[in-house]
């Protein structure tokens, strides 16, 4: 999370990250998930943000345990899912107008693109309704107090 939090005090995408720090994606966003990094990546990101290799280092991670703020760790998380959910759209988009591409040249007398189109939008109409907090059912203070009810005491 701490390389996550440097690059985005930057305002550097994923991307531009890997760009000048001489990684792939795929490495930051495995070490930005708390995964462990090889030594020369993660000197080459100490290098990149211009810290001590010492400050980078973090101890593993787990789903659990953060050392940010706890309102910087939702936040975070909010974002990815945001993320997720703009990543899946734009897929959506690309991937519904090539099938209807494909339907209206070889056989425009039947509409067949309908149904997927139908079934991924139901998909991506239900993660937006989630991400953006929509149903309540679906938000954080339902998910506490059903813990704390389940429990049987405050968190």
């Amino acid at each position: 999370m701490l390389i996550q939090k440097l690059r985005l005090q930057r305002g550097w995408s994923q991307e531009q990250l890997a760009e000048v720090s001489g990684l792939s994606v795929r490495t930051v966003q495995r070490l930005e998930r708390g995964q462990p990094g090889s030594l020369e990546s993660m000197n080459a990101l100490a290098a990149v943000f211009e810290i001590d290799l010492d400050r980078l280092k973090e101890p593993a991670m787990d789903t659990q345990r953060s050392d940010l703020p706890p309102d910087e760790a939702l936040a975070l998380a909010h974002v990815r899912k945001v993320k997720a959910f703009y990543v899946n759209l734009t897929t959506y988009v690309v991937v519904i107008s090539g099938l209807a591409a494909i339907n209206l040249i070889g056989f425009p007398q039947y509409l067949w693109f309908i149904w997927p189109a139908l079934g991924w939008g139901l998909g991506i109409a239900s993660q937006a309704l989630a991400v953006f907090g929509a149903v309540p059912f679906l938000n954080g203070d339902w998910e506490r107090r059903q813990v704390e009810k389940y429990l049987g005491r405050k968190l």
